[in-house]
């Protein structure tokens, strides 16, 4: 396990401590949860953000596509 120094503003660790208390956990376990938690959020905003912009890409492919189509329907009559 590494070490990270730390440091949080007096009314964030005053709110940690009091939380980490109620829920009867270590300070530091309290804290590593936090980390994961928020890791898994922004891996999600992430793959929200690419999935997004592939979909655009494919989406512009596809009207190409699309487009292409209409073109030999209108040759072909």
């Amino acid at each position: 396990m590494k070490a990270v120094p730390l440091k949080l503003e007096d009314s964030l660790y005053q709110e940690v401590e009091a939380l980490s208390k109620a829920l009867q956990t270590p300070r530091n376990r309290y804290i590593n949860k936090a980390v994961e938690h928020y890791n898994r959020m922004i891996k999600r905003e992430l793959l929200a953000k690419q999935l997004a912009e592939e979909s655009l890409s494919c989406r512009e492919e596809s009207m190409k596509i699309l487009s292409e189509f209409e073109q030999a329907d209108d040759y072909r009559d």
